[in-house]
This record gives C-alpha cells, sequence and structure tokens, in this order.
C-alpha cells in the first residue's frame, strides 16, 4: 500500500516513494540498522520521517522468545496514527505511507508526518517548571482521558512516557489547553477488545515513572484518577487496588533502573 497527500504529490512519486524519502538528508534524530527517524523541509512545511530498512530475522527472534509482537516495520505507526483519528485522539498527520515486500525480516517501509512545529513535550515542561497549577490541572485530566479512551478501545501505547504528550505552545501563554498531541506509536497495539491488564499496567507505570519528578501531589493523582476511572473512581481503584500497587511497583522499578536511587515521590505512594 502506498499513500500520498495532496500537498506532497508534487514532490514525490507512488513508485518510488520508499527510494525517495530514505535518500532525503535532513536533521537526524535517531539512525539505527535498521530504522532511520529524521526531519526534512519541503517549502515553508517541515516534516518528519521515519524510514525502515528491515528488521532481520534475529530481531524477529528475539522478540517472539520474549513474547513480543516484533514490529516490522512503518505499518504499526500508520495503522496506529489511524486508530486514534477515529478516537478523536490529537496525533501527528501522516502525509505519506509506503510498505512492500512479502518476507518478514526484509520490508521496506516509511512514514511521514507533518512536523508538530511550536509545540514542548511534557517532559521539557516539567524539566522547565513551566507548569502553574492550572496547566497542571488540565494535563492531569487530559491525559488521564487520552489513557482512558485509549485502553477501552484496545489501544496499548508501549512507550507512554510524558516525553511523547507534545503541547502547544499558544497553551503556555492562554493557560487553555485545547489539543495534547501523543506521537512515537510505532511499538503501539491494537485489538478490538479492551487492553488486558498486563499491558494497562506497562502503560500507566511508565507514565508514572515519567512523571515521578513533576511534583505531583496525591491530589493531582485523585484527578488523574477520577479522569481515567470515571465518576465511580473510588469504587473501581478499590476493587482493583492489587493492579495498582503493581503498577505503582513497576515504576518504582524503572525509577531506580534509570536514576540508580529510590524516588522519594515513589517512595511516599507505597501502600501502607
Amino acid at each position: 500500500m502506498t499513500f500520498i497527500a495532496a500537498e506532497l504529490r508534487g514532490e514525490f512519486n507512488e513508485d518510488l516513494l520508499f527510494k525517495q524519502v530514505s535518500s532525503l538528508s535532513g536533521e537526524t534524530f535517531r539512525e539505527v540498522k535498521d530504522r532511520r527517524t529524521f526531519k526534512f523541509k519541503v517549502g515553508n512545511h517541515y516534516y518528519f520521517a521515519k524510514v525502515h530498512f528491515g528488521v532481520g530475522w534475529r530481531e524477529i527472534f528475539k522478540n517472539l522468545f520474549q513474547l513480543r509482537l516484533p514490529v516490522l516495520g512503518a505499518a504499526n505507526e500508520w495503522h496506529a496514527i489511524r486508530k486514534l483519528e477515529t478516537l478523536k485522539i490529537e496525533t501527528m498527520t501522516p502525509v505519506a505511507f509506503t510498505s512492500s515486500g512479502v518476507n518478514p525480516a526484509r520490508i521496506h517501509s516509511c512514514l511521514v508526518t507533518e512536523s508538530l512545529e511550536h509545540t514542548t513535550s511534557l517532559e521539557d515542561l516539567v524539566l522547565g517548571n513551566k507548569l502553574n497549577w492550572r496547566l497542571k490541572r488540565q494535563l492531569l485530566e487530559k491525559v488521564g482521558s487520552i489513557a482512558r479512551v485509549l485502553h477501552e478501545n484496545g489501544v496499548n501505547h508501549r512507550d507512554f512516557y510524558i516525553c511523547h504528550f507534545l503541547l502547544p505552545n499558544a497553551a503556555l501563554r492562554d493557560g487553555v489547553i485545547k489539543e495534547l498531541y501523543l506521537i512515537d506509536l510505532h511499538r503501539a497495539q491494537i485489538r478490538n477488545q479492551r487492553v488486558p491488564r498486563r499491558w494497562r499496567e506497562k502503560d500507566l507505570s511508565a507514565l508514572l515513572f515519567s512523571a515521578a519528578d513533576a511534583g505531583l501531589t496525591r491530589t493531582d493523582l485523585i484527578r488523574f484518577l477520577r479522569a481515567y476511572l470515571g465518576a465511580d473512581y473510588r469504587v473501581s481503584f478499590a476493587r482493583e487496588r492489587s493492579f495498582w500497587n503493581q503498577v505503582h511497583a513497576r515504576a518504582e522499578r524503572l525509577y531506580l533502573k534509570d536514576h540508580g536511587q529510590i524516588s522519594r515521590f515513589l517512595q511516599n505512594l507505597r501502600p501502607g
């Protein structure tokens, strides 16, 4: 399958899309053996490209032995973006996509999306201490709502860290959050029923771990739980207390592994 949006049809050819995109130059953000992510400009517009050169059988078998489905190319992110669009969750806008090949280890594919200019990741907001109480309250409700919609509709992100949420800079100026973009969907899983406990735990623990230094309070967490669990959040939380204890424990392990020390915030959240 190949898709080129109208705005780029004069730049790329459907039959040569992979070759043309993979030969482009630009600001490289990630480059490994099987994948390259970079930013380029056409006219007055910036775009992000992810080019996949085939993961190889070694990577496929490694994932299968770890009971994980391997990501074979850009198609996974393409489908995830389309799914989020149906769920009314703000994400990247795709403008070009192609995938070809029968051998799963040698699939060549690429995805081009509009660059989300004039935005700041939630991680950078936290590090820059740019969050006032009004923005923080809106973000907790927005992130909680996004997580709820994803999980209730069969989508788990697998890299659900606050760095993958982008807030338009206009919100910092106006104090009102109208959009919050969720990016980096190449590992997302999509199914036809609610996300299983295992994968909800992984998403939520990653989120808690990455927000551990955001200056959150217990009241903030209650606000998030209300958005994620709904109006009867107290009943739902009590019914799934063991699940939330596992989320917390996993977040602590992630923090210790990444920082080499215990998070005081997470430590204070330990069940009594």
